[in-house]
This record gives structure tokens, sequence and C-alpha cells, in this order.
């Protein structure tokens, strides 16, 4: 029989045996864990480890603990008290392993257990414990914010503490304490003196070596610091007076040659600019933004112009001084600099130094790479659209704009000039002589803004730029231009091979308008119109037909080419937004919507008005006495030579009777069709309201999608804005529009319209027209 001193030798051997196959296997268990492996199988054997008495087994078993559990597990709950023994612990590496378990996996009901435990050890003795605990502590708070109060005080102690972790855990602390309660706030700040102190300290040396980072005392530490300072001095005057010489003393005291102390430099600046600061102290802080633009590292250049960009806010003036450097960085390499320098550039810019500012953008704008001169040239757009001067210098600036990079200027910047120069009578000679001679002088290497804009200015003021008597503007230099020059230049934009559709449309509009301006002229325009009278192009054949056609009608064709009117009570493009605003209104042949002008409208009608969101009706302005009025009505009356064009009929289909609604199928033509959900509108008989669907069954998404509509001049027509521009593929979707046609003859005369689409289909801009002549008797 042995004896039983062996026997327990034999059994103490089999139980560490035993334990050290169990640390192996738990230890194999959490790599298959980080392999993606179910391994729910090995929990409880993670809690017999915690539970042993070892160091070695109690740290493979936190381990796992942490690896294989979360908050959410039931099993977790077996081992608070495990916990709770171990925090009581006399070896302070177990008391931080299970403070580290705690603060990584501790559940609401765990915090609240154990947050006495904790507090207690936040007052340890061991500087390593008190460093654990609080960190503990940061969890607890987030999981239980209610036990605030209990932590408040025991946090701003720590600020007493000599040893640098210590103190490094007791400002995150604190920070965690002000995020989750605003109260808390004003609590702390008075332990703003204390941070200053601490701050100072670190400034002034003395701390040990293996804090020391790039010859930055604690730079984590200081970070923390100032971090904390931030959220204490926001909002109030007092305690950033407190600690404006501290920081005061960091920006100027701090080594910036290495990345340690850039990072002091960038919390100190972060710090000054979020705090109720001086305005000396906010130009120290700017100024060491503008040392970090000078910085080889392009991450420092980043931060620099990212930071600016909201400091320009609360300081322009000490922001511009750097404004030189600013605008370096928008020739740098880096694609992301140059665009945060744009930014900061377009906050920058007031009237005072437009002028300055955009002759450095416009020279840049020749040598940069073609990649970012879509970026520039929208920026330089929206500097001269918000902050020009005069309308003079915006017109100038836009010019030279269109020359430089017209490839890269957008319709909505074009159209805004065009609108510009509409409203200003004074520029209309000078606009046109301007763009004549951009458009001369590079009519090889024109780009479609630059045709565009020009043949418009040219031909809507024609007679004024061939006056033999101009107003010129002061220090404009005379030009001569015959009404030979004009039609040679309009001919060398049409022949040009690289003219696109849209220029050659704008083109053609221009002759006729020159006609009507210039009438010595008129023979050889209708010449050039007759030769586009077959043309392949669709859009170009209609306009060379429709405008060849108005010549055999003189006594409306001046007032249907008349000068454009000043828009009223329209939208208005601003270019710092990209997008219209406002209600519609406008004139035919800028991309405007209908205005109240018979002859705008009519030229709306009749495809003069490039991209245009809407139409109105016609008019009964535009009638004339005797042959005039005749004339007109039959241009516009139904079966007229308008719809001829259309080289595949439309099918139209008879009403359904819906109850109080009718809807007919006004449109139908390849993918494209056309309901139309007619009502009366409640409280006017003459009225009539009609719901458009449109919808698009073919495979290829319609972009772009534009609904025109014109009425004979007996009726009234205002289309609301339409839900959407683009007809999903396949019938997935569909467009609404809602429409009020008023007939004042209604009883005697049925509804009757022409409609004009405009779609892109894979970018290629489609024009279909048609003539909706089946609307029911009733309305």
């Amino acid at each position: 029989m042995p004896c039983p001193r062996s026997l327990s030798l034999s059994l103490t051997k089999t139980h560490t045996h035993t334990l050290l196959s169990l640390r192996r296997n738990v230890a194999k268990l959490m790599y298959i864990h980080m392999l993606g492996y179910p391994t729910h199988f090995g929990q409880m054997e993670t809690l017999k480890l915690i539970a042993s008495s070892g160091f070695p087994e109690k740290r493979i078993g936190y381990l796992g603990l942490s690896l294989l559990l979360d908050e959410r597990q039931e099993v977790l709950m077996l081992v608070t008290n495990s916990l709770k023994n171990d925090l009581n612990s006399g070896n302070h590496y177990i008391v931080g392993l299970a403070l580290g378990a705690l603060g990584t996996i501790a559940s609401a009901e765990m915090a609240r257990d154990l947050a006495p435990e904790v507090e207690r050890l936040l007052q340890s003795g061991n500087p390593y414990v008190r460093k654990k605990a609080a960190l503990c502590a940061r969890r607890i708070l987030r999981k239980v914010p209610d036990m605030l109060e209990s932590f408040i005080d025991l946090a701003a102690a720590m600020l007493l503490d000599r040893n640098q972790s210590v103190l490094l855990t007791g400002v995150t602390l604190m920070q965690d304490v002000c995020h989750t309660s605003t109260a808390a706030v004003a609590v702390l700040r008075d332990q703003v003196p204390q941070l200053c102190r601490i701050l100072r300290a670190l400034q002034a040396g003395g701390v040990s070596s293996e804090y020391t980072v790039g010859g930055v005392n604690n730079p984590f530490l200081q970070v923390q610091i100032l971090r904390l300072l931030r959220t204490l001095g926001h909002g109030s005057a007092e305690a950033s007076d407190a600690m404006s010489d501290a920081l005061a003393a960091v920006a100027a005291n701090t080594d910036g040659s290495q990345n340690a102390g850039n990072a002091v430099l960038y919390e100190a600046v972060q710090t000054i600019m979020a705090i109720e600061s001086i305005g000396g102290l906010r130009v120290l802080a700017v100024n060491i933004l503008g040392r970090f633009l000078s910085h080889r590292d392009n991450n420092m250049r980043y931060v620099a112009l990212n930071t600016l960009t909201k400091v320009v806010a609360v300081d322009t003036q000490a922001v511009q001084r750097h404004r030189a450097t600013i605008v370096s960085c928008v020739k740098d390499a880096d694609n992301s600099i140059r665009k945060r320098a744009l930014e900061l550039i377009l906050a920058l810019v007031n009237e005072g130094n437009i002028k300055t500012l955009t002759k450095e953008l416009l020279d840049y704008l020749n040598l940069c790479d073609a990649e970012f001169k879509p970026d520039l040239t929208a920026k330089v757009c929206q500097l001269v659209a918000r902050f020009a001067p005069d309308k003079r210098w915006h017109v100038d600036s836009l010019a030279a704009v269109l020359v430089q990079a017209g490839a890269y200027a957008t319709e909505d910047a074009c159209r805004a000039l065009i609108l510009l120069v509409i409203a200003t009578p004074d520029l209309h000679g000078y606009a046109a002589r301007k763009f004549y001679a951009a458009l001369t002088n590079s009519i090889d290497t024109a780009e479609p803004a630059l045709i565009t804009v020009a043949a418009w200015c040219v031909g809507e003021y024609a007679d004024i730029l061939t006056s033999t008597n101009p107003k010129l503007l002061q220090a404009e230099e005379p030009l001569s231009v015959s009404e030979a020059d004009i039609l040679s230049l309009f001919e060398q934009i049409l022949v040009r091979p690289a003219t696109p559709i849209v220029c050659r449309e704008v083109t053609l509009t221009a002759i006729a308008k020159a006609a009507a301006r210039l009438p010595h002229c008129a023979p050889q325009s209708k010449e050039m119109l007759d030769k586009y009278a077959r043309s392949p192009q669709v859009e170009v054949q209609t306009r060379a037909v429709e405008f060849s056609r108005l010549f055999k009608f003189d006594a409306i064709r001046p007032q249907v080419m008349e000068h454009i009117p000043p828009v009223e009570d329209s939208g208005t493009y601003d270019a710092s937004l990209g997008e219209e605003d406002g209600s519609s209104g406008g004139a035919a042949g800028v991309g405007m919507n209908g205005s109240a002008n018979a002859a705008a409208d009519l030229a709306a009608l009749l495809g003069l008005d490039v991209g245009a969101t809407t139409s109105t009706p016609v008019a009964d302005s535009a009638t004339t006495s005797g042959g005039g009025a005749d004339a007109l009505h039959d241009l516009l009356g139904n079966g007229g030579g308008l719809m001829e064009l259309d080289d595949e009929p439309a099918i139209w289909a008879a009403p359904v009777e819906q109850s109080s609604v009718t809807t007919i199928r006004a449109y139908e033509k390849q993918d494209l069709a056309i309901d139309f959900s007619l009502s009366k509108a409640p409280d006017d008989a003459l009225t009539t309201i009609i719901h458009a669907t449109y919808t698009n069954t073919g495979p290829i998404p319609l972009k772009n999608f534009t609904f025109q509509a014109a009425v004979p001049k007996y009726m009234t027509i205002k289309l609301e804005p339409a839900s959407g521009a683009t007809l999903p593929a396949g019938g997935a979707g569909s467009v609404t529009q809602v429409m009020h046609v008023k007939n004042t003859m209604h009883g005697q005369k049925k509804l009757v319209m022409r409609l004009r689409l405009v779609f892109t289909r894979e970018d290629q801009q489609m024009l279909e027209q048609g003539e909706v002549s089946n609307f029911p008797a009733a309305f």
C-alpha cells in the first residue's frame, strides 16, 4: 500500500500535468477561433483556468475569456465571482488580469456588481493597479453612465499622481467623464490650473527618458491634456483665459522638426481654435498651420489645409496672411492637396482679393493636368459668379475661362453668363465684341462652350456689333465688324468638322437672328440655312427648315426673332450651388424656361431653346394685325409643316374612361410612352388638370429627360416641375408631371398640344416631337 506522501505527490504531479495540458489546449482553441472556426465548446474550460490559483493558468484563462466570450454570453455570469476574488488578490499582476478582462467584456450587470472594487483599486498604492483600474473605469462608464458621480472625484485626484502612466490614464478617464455628462464639465473646470501645471512641467523637461519620443517629453500625455483642455475651455471664457498662457507656451516651445512635436502642435492648434481664445493666440495657431503648409510631408500639408478650412470661419484675416502659400498648394502634385487647397481658396475669396486670386488660378489653368481642370474650372466659375466686383469683369473672366478651358465649362456656367449679358443692356455690345474677337482668334481650337456663347451673343446682338458708331466702354479698343464678317464666322463654325451638333444648332439660330437684325444679309442667311435643310442630324435639319420657312412670313419674322428681354421672376443660376433656384421664366435660345413674351414662346415651340426644362403657352401678345396674325396661325395651325419632319409617325390610342378621370395615350414611339390622366379643375370649368406619366420600356435608361409643350393662342398652359429627369429601363419606374391647361374656347374648339421631348440615350442627345389631338371633347 503506497504511503500517503507519495500519493499526494503523485496527485499534485497529475494535477499540474492536467493544468499544463489544459493551458495548451485553450491556447490552441484561441488559435482555432482566430481562424474563424466555432469554439463555443471550449468556453467552460476557459472558466476552469480562471478559477485556478496559478498565474500562468489565469493568464491563459483571461486571454481566452476576452477572445472567446463577449457580454452577450450567458455563461459569462459564472465568472463574476472569480473576477471579484481576483480583484482582491495580493498579486498585482493577477489584479491587472482581472481588470483587463473586466474592461474588455463587462456587461452592464457585471459592471454594476464590480464597480465598488474598481473604485477601491483606483486608490491603490500600486501605480500598475491604478493605471489598470482607470482603464477599466472607462468601460464601466460606457456601460453604466449613471455611475458617473462615483468616478468624478477619483478621476480628478489622479491628476496629483507622479507616475506618468497613471496621469495619462487619469486624463483619459476625465475625458470620458466629460463626454458622458455636460454637467461634469463645469465641475472639472476647477482642474484647469492643475492641467496647465502638468503641461508646463512637461515643456520644462525633467521627464524620464522612457517617456520621451523624438525629443518631445511624453507627447501622448501632452496630446491628451490638450484634448481635455479643449473640452473644458469650450464655452467658458474664464477657463479659456486660465489656459491661454500654457497653450501659448506649448505652441512656442514645441519642436516641430519631428512627428511627435507636430502631433502636439496640431492638438494645440485645435484647442486654441475651439476655446474662447484671444485674437493673438489664434494668430499664433494659424501661423503654426502656415508652417505645416510648407512642410515637405504631404500628410502635414493636408492636415493644415483641412484645419484652415475650419479656422477660416473663425478668423479670416489670420488665414489671409498665408494666401500665397495656399495658392501654391493648388499646384501640388497630390490630387487630395489640390482639392483641399481649392476648397480653402473658395472660403478665402472676397470682393477685395477676387481679382488677384482669379488671375493666379487662370494662369495655373493653362499649366495644370487635364484631370484637374474640371475641378479648377468649376471653382473659378463659382468664385467669379459670387464675388465679381462688376459685371464687365465678370464677363471678361468667364470669357478667359472659356478660351482656356472651354472643354471643362459646364452648361450651367454658360447659361449663367448668357443670362448676365441679357440682364445688362450696357454689356450687349461689349459682350458681342468680346466673344466675336475671342472666337475669331481661336476658331480652329475653340471648344463647344466658347462656340455656343460666342455664336449666341453675335447672333443676338448682330446689329450692335456691326454699328458704325458703337458705344464703347472705358478703355475698350474699337472693333470693326461687317455683316460679311459675321456670316463668315458662322460659316466657319458650320463647316468645321469638329463642331458638335449642339453648336451647329445654336449657330443656325444665330444666323436666323442675325438675318432679322441685318436685313441686307437676309438672302445669304437663307442660303446658309437651306444648305442644312437635308442635314442627317434631325435637330439641325429641323431648325434649318423651320428658320428657312420663317422667311416666307416677313410680317412676323422680326417679332419672332426680336431681342430677348431681361429675365423677370426667373430662377438664376448660382455657380456656387451648381443648380437652378427659383421659378420658371426666361427666354428662348438660352436654355431657360418660357417667358411671357410671345416671340420667345414661339421660339421655344420651334425648338430654339436648347436644353429648356419646360415650355409655356403661345401668348396672345404674339399676334399682329392683318396678314401677320394669319401667318402666325398658318405656322402653328393643326396639320402644319412642323410635324412633317418626324421620320417615324407616332401611334395614338383611343381614350379610356375611368370614372371621373380619363386616361389617354398621348404619345408612343419606339420605347417611350406618355399617358395623360385628365380631370377638370374643381373651381374652373375651363381648366383641365393633366397628370402626365412618362415610361421607358426599352433596355437603356433615358437620362436628362425634358418635356416641353405648346398650345394654340386661345389656350394657356402651366407646367409644374417633373418628379425626376431619368426614365429607368424596362419600365421599372416612371416620371410624373402635372400640367394645367386653360381652354378659353371650351365647347367651340378642342384641346390640342404640341410636344417636344429631349433626352439622352447612351450619351447621345435625342429629340422627339409629336402632337396630341385625341383629347376628349369634354375637356
